[in-house]
């Protein structure tokens, strides 16, 4: 099954280069999808000269400014969509996620037939190199705080190391989702578990980015804290339904 692989980037001249190129010496069926917000390092030039030697494999859509990762990932699935790709992969660009484990996420999905892999940090007690303890504790407890408020089963509820059956991402009411940061990635999460899709955790080794600069703020976090709230205070009142495909509720 051919997976688009979605990366983000703003300001990833450091890593962009190599992410690619190890994407795609894994396996012929992953093609990569750059949505790039105007980085001014040249991020996108270094994509583009890596267009014109993997043709039909390196994609890029360059946006005006810097909007957000939630927005730049639907803007990638939307495209997805429009191009038919099977599986559809998060990833970021800067080997935090290690781009070995897409196999895993692929096969979780096209052999063993589920509709969503995690990418886990969590899975399997805590899997994180070179992050602070006070980060380690605050994220690992933030995953913890979101399955008390949802209800979610998933150990790395803010992940962003997910594969998409491109059938969840068609579902799923992308221009619905609202919220950017890591509240994005627990929307993602909770909608496709309300539609009745089957969600699998695969375990990985998160590594902190070696080389970049990191764009987390306090302002995802909270976000996040008070956007799982109304989330939930809203899911009272929505009903669920699959646009196509048979629902499972």
């Amino acid at each position: 099954m051919t997976t688009l692989v979605i990366i983000p980037t703003y300001n990833e001249k450091e890593n962009i280069e190599k992410i690619i190129l190890k994407t795609l010496s894994l396996a012929d069926y992953f093609h990569i999808l750059i949505v790039d917000d105007n980085s001014p390092d040249g991020t996108a030039e270094i994509v583009k000269g890596l267009m014109i030697k993997h043709p039909n494999r390196v994609f890029i859509l360059e946006r005006k400014g810097k909007l957000g990762l939630g927005t730049a990932y639907i803007t990638g699935f939307k495209w997805a969509i429009e191009h038919h790709y099977d599986l559809v992969n998060e990833m970021d660009a800067d080997f935090s996620h290690p781009p070995e484990k897409l196999i895993d996420l692929h096969d979780a999905c096209a052999k063993d037939k589920y509709d969503v892999a995690i990418g886990s940090r969590y899975v399997k007690g805590i899997n994180v190199v070179n992050w602070p303890l006070g980060r380690i504790l605050m994220s690992y407890y933030a995953s913890a705080y979101v399955r008390l408020i949802t209800g979610l089963k998933i150990k790395d509820t803010t992940a962003g190391y997910v594969c998409y059956r491109r059938e969840v991402l068609e579902n799923i009411g992308l221009d619905k989702i609202k919220m950017k940061g890591y509240g994005f990635q627990i929307e993602m999460k909770f909608k496709a578990s309300k539609l009745g899709y089957k969600i699998i955790e695969v375990p990985i080794i998160f590594t902190d980015r070696q080389e970049g600069k990191s764009k987390m703020s306090g302002g995802i976090f909270g976000e996040a804290l008070w956007g799982v709230i109304k989330m939930k205070v809203k899911s009272w009142f929505e009903k669920y339904e699959r646009i196509n495909g048979k629902n499972t509720h």
